[in-house]
């Protein structure tokens, strides 16, 4: 992309969560632009033309399932990176969003960091949609094989004195244990 920042539709129902991490992206130097559910993902998608859509499972109107598998149907968004962000930790939950091509799954709650490395490792700034040691973002998962929980959630930690850094979902209270096959490894 010649350096040009990628482009993030966030999606999430929740006010606190969608900013917290749209404030996290974009001070990693992501343009972000963000939506309430999926119907108004499906407004803006073609609009905001973004890089990478990170969507909630459990959403009003339109959940994320419904609406990665539009984006998926839809010639024109059919190749766009799908980030699933969710609190949704089973197994079911994973099939369904593997079911519909999702490319990533981070469940909630998550670090920061695990959230930029992996819009990172799908996203086009930073080389064919992968980040250094990071596989090959199939659709699938992020790495090679990987299932699409890319990443599962992590208990977030407080940071003293990182106000510009919030910690996403620390209030959803749901873990879900990694897969070791299925994790990013750390740069």
């Amino acid at each position: 992309m010649g350096g040009e920042a990628a482009r993030v539709l966030v999606v999430d129902d929740d006010e606190v969560i969608r900013q917290l991490i749209a404030v996290n992206l974009r001070l990693e130097g992501f343009v972000v632009s963000t939506a309430r559910d999926g119907e108004e993902c499906l407004r803006l998608v073609h609009e905001v033309r973004p890089d990478l859509v990170t969507l909630d499972v459990v959403m009003p109107h339109l959940d994320g399932i419904g609406t990665a598998a539009r984006l998926r149907a839809d010639p024109r968004t059919s190749g766009l990176k799908i980030l699933m962000i969710s609190a949704c930790a089973q197994d079911e939950d994973f099939s369904r969003a593997r079911a519909v091509g999702v490319d990533g799954y981070l469940t909630k709650p998550f670090h920061p960091e695990q959230l930029i490395r992996l819009v990172r490792a799908l996203s086009p700034e930073t080389g064919s949609g992968k980040e250094a040691g990071a596989g090959t973002g199939a659709a699938t998962g992020v790495e090679a094989g990987a299932t699409p929980r890319a990443e599962a959630g992590a208990a977030p930690r407080a940071e003293a004195g990182a106000a510009p850094r919030a910690e996403a979902g620390a209030a959803a209270g749901v873990r879900a244990e990694p897969e070791p096959a299925s994790e990013v490894s750390p740069e």
